[in-house]
């Protein structure tokens, strides 16, 4: 285990250098002073992390494929060739004027998707027929009742019809499925979709905060005038974070990835509590130690992380474990 956090740490440094162009001994000097700044509340590898993010470092590249769109995503870009086309229809909204709402499959060779638009966004959908190739900008990725992914599209999104020089050779027949299909955690491979697992958590790190813009939630740093957009210009960020968990079902261990919502309902806590802990870390010290040691079940999705050369699972869903229950299953199984 610990093999495994000290691979991770270097790959995170070895990104920092080669995008930040610091020099190594600076990265390592940046590292020690967070896991100063932080009382010793975190670890090397997660005040790595940390670094990385306050430099603007990305340490988990947009593959731009399907497969890889996860829920909590804010700003997603993929390609897709499109397989189905649905109705515009209009709603009253509440202020009396009108709204409308359309939607139409993509899908390239490792699955497809629903694109859901709002409001103008819409009007794209005239301009589509089926084989129309697209690239999606700036959607937001929800999951609906059914317990499928999608993409919606607002305002501030863009649909690029036909985009030049691009193509969707084939396009595969395969969704996220709307049951997750349960595992033990030694079973799971980077080619599965939508899974349920079963476990312990042994470990647990603290939430990464970073800074998004309010109006459009893209990432955003400080500069010496302050925070600004690319788009919005200067601005007075929001606070978003993500938090990891490893979870050990006696068969194998996952980390498991917690986004916005998610990491509410791990904690118990609402967003204005869990945002004091990044003026507060040493506070989530008492949470973490309460949740080693209890057991949940985590529905999501199965994602290769490439720079840390892992298999990860993105959570959609989580509840309590219940063991009995477990047991029972192991029983008729």
């Amino acid at each position: 285990m610990v093999v495994l956090l000290n691979q991770d740490l270097q790959a995170v440094i070895s990104k920092i250098k080669e995008q930040s162009g610091l020099p190594e001994k600076e990265v390592l000097q940046k590292i020690e002073e967070k896991l100063n700044q932080l009382s010793g509340l975190i670890s090397k590898e997660g005040a790595a992390n940390i670094v990385a993010n306050e430099l603007g470092v990305k340490l988990f590249e947009n593959s731009g494929k399907i497969k890889d769109i996860s829920t909590g995503l804010r700003s997603v870009e993929v390609l897709g060739k499109v397989t189905a086309l649905y109705n515009i229809t209009e709603f009253p909204r509440q202020d009396g004027t009108n709204g409308k709402v359309g939607s139409f499959m993509i899908g390239d060779e490792t699955g497809t998707m629903r694109i859901v638009c709002w409001g103008t966004q819409a009007d794209v959908i005239k301009q589509l027929s089926e084989g129309s190739i697209v690239k999606i900008k700036g959607g937001y990725v929800k999951e609906n009742n059914r317990g499928f992914l999608e993409v919606h599209m607002n305002e501030r999104a863009k649909i690029v019809v036909d985009p030049k020089g691009e193509k969707v050779e084939t396009v595969s027949k395969t969704t996220i499925p709307a049951v997750a299909e349960r595992k033990k955690l030694n079973e799971i491979t980077e080619n599965d979709a939508k899974v349920e697992v079963f476990g312990t958590v042994r470990q647990v790190f603290d939430p990464v905060f970073f800074e998004v813009c309010p109006k459009c939630g893209k990432r955003t740093k400080a500069t010496e005038a302050g925070y600004n957009c690319q788009e919005h210009g200067s601005i007075t960020p929001e606070y978003r974070y993500v938090m990891n968990v490893y979870l050990d079902d006696g068969h194998g261990t996952i980390r498991v990835v917690l986004f916005h919502e998610q990491a509410q309902k791990l904690l118990k806590k609402t967003n204005p509590e869990i945002l004091e802990y990044r003026t507060n870390p040493m506070n989530f010290e008492t949470i973490k130690n309460d949740l080693l040691g209890e057991q949940y079940k985590f529905t999501g999705k199965v994602k290769k992380n490439e720079v840390m050369n892992r298999i990860e699972l993105v959570a959609y869903d989580l509840k309590p474990g219940n063991p009995e229950e477990e047991l029972a299953k192991l029983q008729s199984s």
